[in-house]
């Protein structure tokens, strides 16, 4: 009798490229599934790993970061810091327990409507088999239980 599980989705996309992207899946009349929620910044390289913690904080089952191609950003260079800093970010994942599969990266060209589409259904899809991210919650108080003896 339980409702079967739907993935909450944060997405944080780059404005010119992968914004422009789900605008033309949009606009295109392309089904996806309905479980991401947008997260507009000018470029990915402005994007942080305290904003996909706190999404996961505040209750995402998964996370996307998706902007332009190496070599298109507006920003000339923020998608390659971007790049350097989800590597960095990738090690910090594995250390606190967080599974990597749970976050993705892709690069969307504005062009790129289909890709969108196609990417955010297969991401609810893999979220789904996953499973609610619970642990979260669980790794804070496990860490502030060790931090107190």
């Amino acid at each position: 009798m339980s409702e079967p599980f739907e993935p909450k989705i944060t997405a944080f996309v780059c404005t010119y490229c992968t914004y422009a992207g789900a605008d033309l899946a949009g606009t295109s009349r392309l089904k996806y599934a309905p479980n991401v929620r947008i997260i507009r910044l000018p470029c990915t390289g402005r994007i942080s790993p305290m904003f996909i913690l706190k999404a996961l904080q505040k209750g995402a089952d998964g996370i996307l970061i998706s902007g332009c191609h190496p070599g298109d950003c507006h920003f000339t260079h923020g998608n390659y810091h971007a790049r350097r800093r989800w590597m960095v970010f990738r090690a910090l994942l594995s250390f606190s327990g967080i599974p990597e599969e749970r976050i993705k990266y892709s690069w969307i060209s504005a062009a790129e409507g289909l890709k969108f589409a196609d990417l955010i259904n297969s991401i609810t899809e893999d979220i789904r088999k996953l499973g609610p991210f619970d642990q979260y919650h669980q790794l804070i108080e496990e860490t502030q239980a060790q931090a107190s003896l």
